[in-house]
């Protein structure tokens, strides 16, 4: 298991994502934006810097196990690391889950 303060910190990543997206997605428009004088695309990006919590990008957070909090190998659609998603499929808890052979 991974410590406590790891993935509270990453839900609180999560959450500022969330209630700043918006926000970040319009300054960013702005910032592309190639009809736009440099002046106000400058602002824009200044803005975006100086105004956003740095947490609230959303590559700073980590894709995670639900059940373990493990930070590599989680399989995106499972929500879960190799490790556990293995042992639930071979122990049919997963539904619509085989194991293939050929």
């Amino acid at each position: 298991m991974v410590k406590k303060s790891i993935l509270q910190r990453n839900l609180r990543r999560v959450r500022l994502h969330d209630q700043y997206k918006e926000r970040r997605r319009r300054l960013k428009s702005i910032i592309n934006n190639r009809s736009l004088s440099i002046g106000e695309r400058f602002a824009a990006q200044n803005k975006l810097i100086k105004d956003l919590p740095r947490d609230s990008s959303q590559i700073r957070i980590r894709n995670r196990c639900v059940l373990t909090g493990r930070p590599r190998g989680v399989h995106r659609k499972f929500g879960l690391c190799r490790i556990v998603l293995r042992d639930l499929c071979s122990f049919g808890k997963i539904p619509g889950v085989t194991k293939s052979s050929w």
